[in-house]
């Protein structure tokens, strides 16, 4: 068998640093690879070869390669665009916008954009858990900090990060404001679009995102009853006075499947956001259902998203519309 370290170092002689360096959790490796400029072929043996090796590693019972295509030898290289802020939403806590933030930058990566996550929940910061970086520390170069790595590689920044776990932080609203501008203002490297995952409410770390950072475009989760959607038509009145667009409205937590009988339920509800959308001429997004694998998945720092089925479908589904505004808006 084969130690985590050596096979870093062969993995970085293998794809001529393509690759990112592995990350290791409950057996799962997972890796990013740039395929950007190589022929079909070529990037199926180079994966191939990737997952031949990591098999070696001690404690290693699957891989899970994400492919992008960021090289394209020969071309000179197009100036830097801007980086444009999602903002994910929501009036309240409580509606699962944090496990939506982290699964829509998994989906949008997969699709081939270059994201960055930043959990902007000062108080109560969770990325760290539902992307399986808890255990890592962010360095600084130049006065800028250097984000970690979650899930498939994608680049993140939390307060999780940088504070001892389950310490409170008693911090005004100035304190706060300045530890936003750090996650956001961070070292992002070609990252194009950062998926931020803001606290719930209208306070001080809204008022300071909408203010300075100006977020492309907001995304609003909420469930389908009512009190969580009058708190979620209170938030996209405050990006609407800031003159932040709309992407759209997520019906979080929509319909139960009981996993023993099959039967559908809606504890919470049904087509409130979807109806409430409509009243408010915003798209809708899509549903994600109320499931206990999600739930788990989400502990185990594994995003549905990363994988396959139906409930990485619903995510996968949300993120195509975003990634259309996206592209639509540029």
């Amino acid at each position: 068998m084969t130690d985590l370290a050596d096979f870093s170092a062969r993995l970085t002689a293998l794809t001529d640093g393509r690759a990112s360096a592995p990350r290791l959790k409950d057996g799962v490796m997972t890796i990013a690879l740039d395929v950007g400029g190589l022929d079909p072929d070529r990037r199926e043996g180079l994966a191939a070869a990737i997952r031949e090796g990591a098999l070696t590693v001690s404690g290693v019972t699957d891989v899970r390669i994400a492919m992008t295509a960021e090289r394209k030898p020969g071309e000179t290289p197009a100036p830097k665009a801007p980086l444009r802020i999602l903002a994910v939403a929501s009036g309240k806590g409580g509606v699962g916008k944090s496990t939506l933030s982290a699964n829509l930058a998994v989906a949008l990566h997969r699709l081939g954009l270059k994201v960055g996550l930043v959990d902007a929940d000062i108080y109560g910061p969770s990325q760290a858990r539902l992307m399986g970086s808890e255990d890592q520390k962010p360095q600084a170069r130049d006065k800028k900090l250097i984000p970690v790595t979650g899930t498939l590689g994608i680049p993140m920044l939390s307060m999780a990060h940088l504070v001892e776990p389950g310490k409170a932080l008693a911090w005004r609203g100035p304190m706060v404001g300045n530890a936003l501008s750090q996650l956001i203002d961070a070292e992002w490297g070609d990252a194009e679009l950062l998926v931020v995952d803001m606290p719930p409410g209208t306070g001080d770390i809204q008022l300071t995102m909408v203010q300075k950072h100006k977020p492309a475009g907001a995304v609003i989760v909420s469930t389908p009853q009512d009190l969580a959607l009058i708190d979620a038509t209170r938030a996209v009145s405050l990006f609407h006075q800031a003159g932040v667009p709309m992407i759209g409205l997520v019906e979080n937590m929509a319909g139960y499947a009981c996993p023993h009988c099959g039967e559908v339920s809606d504890p919470f509800g049904h087509g409130g956001a979807e109806s409430t959308a409509g009243d408010l001429s915003m798209p809708f997004l899509g549903r994600v259902p109320l499931a206990i694998d999600i739930r788990r998945r989400s502990d185990a720092g594994d995003p549905p998203a990363a994988g396959e089925g139906v409930h990485a479908d619903a995510f996968h589904a949300i993120a195509r519309k975003v990634a259309d505004w996206l592209r639509a808006s540029a």
